[in-house]
């Protein structure tokens, strides 16, 4: 007998379940703790599409250290959000609990869409409330709304979600909320050119694929019985079921996915500074706030993207935001 060759497993287990998010929007489950502050961990966009830019290498101990390099970009473009409530937690032994909530008496004209809005909310008398009970309370966190009217996406209905306050004392986290409720933030209020922030989103939608799409596993030899792009064997005998650990066809695409330490290219109000000629395919021109990232993001273009701090920030990088030489504004369309 000749040496047995090694067959490493294709496609990786750390996903499973394999299925369908539930939301198109992506959820984030874990909020970091940060120094300065108050501020909020997070903010919304949409992605636009992608381009490429010349920069200056900047990482500390790159062999490229100081030379111009390409790489890929992703525009998401990000107006600004209305704060319309504001929300107080407590801890218990089940974990946080909803204490109280203020809801804003001047909400955004499409959020009846999304919410059953408070007939007569009364803001003050709520955030005394909370003023009172601050020593019991854990943390706050601010609900948002986009404004899919600023963008390119073809929709009224805004997209309405929670982001942590942090940094501080409880008392400042509540003095910095209660003086944006009813207000418009901004993406320069939250996050600073050449910081590194977590994306959370929801990948491509592939539909049902079978074992080669969706594992990688080999096509099998044209002399074989009955299926050519199925795996070779369903496993053992014992134990006498298919386990999970054997490729299967199913759903592919359509999962939620965080991806780590995005660097912040740049920032800008101007949506004509990254937008191709012809506008990006299936979007079209940015027309207003916009975010720069490094790398590409998951999910198709018109693709909610929600931005976070970082989890686990890298402990060697630039402070400084990038220097970009270059940002291509060739058609992608011919």
């Amino acid at each position: 007998m000749g040496h047995r060759k090694n067959a490493p497993k294709r496609g990786s287990l750390a996903f499973l379940p394999r299925g369908r998010a539930s939301h198109p929007n992506g959820r984030i489950r874990f909020w970091p703790e940060v120094e300065e502050g108050p501020t909020l961990l997070g903010f919304t966009g949409y992605k636009a599409g992608m381009t490429y830019v010349f920069m200056v290498e900047d990482r500390p101990g790159s062999p490229d250290f100081g030379k111009e390099t390409l790489h890929a970009a992703t525009v998401v473009e990000a107006p600004p959000m209305w704060v319309c409530a504001l929300r107080a937690y407590v801890r218990d032994p089940y974990g946080l609990r909803s204490l109280a909530e203020a809801w804003t008496s001047n909400p955004p004209k499409d959020l009846n869409r999304v919410v059953d809005l408070p007939e007569k909310p009364d803001p003050g008398e709520t955030l005394r409330k909370m003023e009172e009970g601050l020593d019991g309370i854990t943390e706050f966190r601010v609900s948002v709304a986009t404004q899919p009217r600023q963008t390119r996406v073809p929709k009224k209905k805004p997209d309405l979600m929670e982001i942590k306050v942090d940094g501080g004392s409880v008392r400042e986290q509540f003095e910095y909320a209660k003086g944006l409720l009813g207000k418009t933030v901004s993406v320069t209020d939250v996050f600073k050119e050449g910081r590194f922030v977590d994306v959370v989103s929801v990948s491509k939608g592939k539909g049902w694929q079978g074992p080669v799409k969706r594992w990688g596993i080999r096509i099998r030899p044209r002399e074989s019985r009955k299926t050519k792009r199925g795996v070779g064997t369903l496993g053992p005998w014992h134990p006498a079921r298919v386990l999970y650990t054997i490729p299967r066809a199913g759903q592919m695409g359509y999962h939620q996915r965080t991806e780590h330490n995005k660097r912040i290219l740049k920032i800008g109000n101007d949506g004509s500074e990254v937008s191709p000629k012809g506008g990006f395919v299936r979007y079209g021109p940015v027309r207003g706030s916009y975010v720069l990232l490094d790398g590409s993001l998951p999910g198709s273009s018109k693709r909610c993207i929600r931005l976070r701090y970082p989890a686990r920030p890298p402990k060697r990088a630039p402070e400084a935001p990038p220097r970009i030489v270059q940002i291509s504004l060739e058609s992608r369309q011919g």
